[in-house]
């Protein structure tokens, strides 16, 4: 699988992220499944969270043996200092870890809460504290929402984050604001050289009154053909990769993906842009 440097860090990074937000709910036993495809697919990086359900105390046995194998990014949805300290502390426990290559303030959405992570005893301060003891190399912010792109260009203006977080997939990027900002973001990034990864990669849209046929808060694509052309399309961004959908019965086509990603050109991009106009964006 394709590697592609993540920014600052130096570190290559299989273009498929394992998102561990798939083991929101599940055993053990299917978790150790499931880790033995990531590692015999070659991934290299995991994102996990704390408010991904299960996801650290599923990993955490496999980092015992294998944290030389992984670069690791935990995140904090904690907006306070000692909320943030006292959570990061419980993650390296629960991963096994004395240290994550990368934290993360955590779903961002508005302005609003990009500027409650700068106020005095808010959580940069224990980011902060988080690097200089060591517990951390790198710091990142991650997000939701058709604002992200704007919101996180304001953040780097404010903070100098090693890596970003954000949805991108060619349905969103109809928004021709969205496609502006997120453009312009993609710009700074690598002007900056800050990692960026991206979520919500095969949405196809919200699940409004639908059935619900996968673990994730989106509707995914679900067909081999779509979720190729899907990828095909983000990872021909100037991204450094994708993180994988919280789903584990779609993870196998989704690094199927990436393994066999195409890189298309300006006007297939554009194709795919028009093309997406057919579908409901995730985010308004």
């Amino acid at each position: 699988m394709e590697t592609r440097r993540f920014g600052r860090t130096g570190h290559n990074s299989t273009v498929a992220i394992f998102g561990a937000a798939a083991f929101w709910e599940i055993k053990q036993e299917q978790a150790d499944r499931v880790m033995e495809m990531v590692i015999q697919a070659g991934v290299n990086h995991i994102d996990v969270a704390p408010s991904y359900g299960e996801a650290e105390l599923r990993v955490g046995p496999w980092m015992k043996h294998e944290r030389g194998r992984f670069f690791l990014g935990c995140k904090t949805m904690e907006r306070s200092r000692e909320g943030a300290w006292s959570e990061l502390h419980r993650s390296l426990e629960r991963l096994h870890t004395d240290a994550f290559d990368l934290y993360q303030c955590h779903a961002i959405t508005t302005m609003e809460e990009l500027d409650s992570l700068f106020v005095k005893g808010g959580v940069m301060e224990a980011m902060l504290q988080a690097r200089e003891q060591g517990l951390t190399k790198f710091l990142g912010i991650t997000g939701h929402g058709a604002d992200l792109p704007r919101i996180f260009l304001e953040a780097l203006r404010r903070f100098d984050f090693d890596s970003v977080l954000f949805p991108l997939n060619f349905v969103q990027m109809v928004n021709p604001d969205f496609r502006r900002d997120a453009q312009e973001l993609l710009r700074v990034c690598r002007a900056k050289d800050v990692g960026t990864m991206v979520i919500k990669s095969i949405s196809r849209g919200p699940w409004g009154e639908k059935q619900h046929t996968a673990n994730t808060w989106y509707e995914p694509f679900n067909q081999m053909e779509e979720i190729q052309a899907a990828v095909n399309f983000v990872l021909s961004q100037d991204v450094t990769g994708i993180c994988t959908a919280g789903d584990t019965g779609i993870l196998p086509m989704v690094l199927k993906a990436c393994e066999n990603f195409t890189p298309l050109t300006a006007a297939e991009q554009k194709a795919m842009i028009e093309r997406g106009a057919q579908f409901e964006p995730l985010f308004k």
